[in-house]
């Protein structure tokens, strides 16, 4: 038996008109230009999808998988990519798709990855900004919704590889 109960968040309803309007302003702030949008894997498939169906403005789409959890639940602080992206971003405008940002740290130690390759511009997408436990400061320019705490799942988000099948977001609340 599960010792966990899942609560109701955020509604399937609140999640499509939140991107709807991130994809409003991506297209708004790409127009006339083409962009390359990387989707961190597993959480961000989900989101991504949804958005790109919403661009006007032409993209190209790849993933990357990011690996910094050892068999625990907390960072190993050691990051290491184990799906690369395969497009070329040099000279080109890059949009990193994210599901949720909590640390920051995985996502700022990509991002100075990315530069690396030397793109016109990198920008992030995030899903959920979620502050709680933030240990770096990392530039988010879309953000869907923003949260204090809580354990997230749904809509990507997972809890042990479940539950990202859910339409909605809902909170893991643990029973005693």
């Amino acid at each position: 038996m599960e010792n966990y109960r899942l609560v109701p968040c955020i509604s399937a309803e609140e999640l499509e008109k939140q991107v709807n309007h991130l994809a409003a302003c991506i297209n708004r702030d790409y127009e006339g230009k083409s962009l390359v949008v990387i989707g961190i894997l597993n959480g961000a498939c989900i989101f991504l999808s949804d958005l790109v169906r919403r661009l006007s403005v032409p993209v190209e789409i790849d993933f990357v998988r990011l690996a910094s959890y050892g068999k625990g639940s907390v960072t190993s602080g050691e990051i290491r990519i184990t799906k690369d992206v395969e497009l070329p971003v040099e000279g080109r405008h890059v949009l990193v798709v994210e599901d949720i940002v909590d640390t920051g740290t995985t996502l700022l130690w990509f991002l100075d990855y990315l530069r690396r390759r030397q793109p016109e511009s990198v920008r992030i997408c995030a899903l959920v900004d979620k502050s709680e436990r933030r240990e770096v400061e990392v530039p988010l320019d879309y953000v869907g919704i923003r949260v204090d705490k809580g354990f997230l799942v749904g809509y990507g988000l997972d809890f042990a590889e479940k539950h990202r099948n859910l339409p909605g977001i809902h909170e893991v609340e643990f029973l005693k």
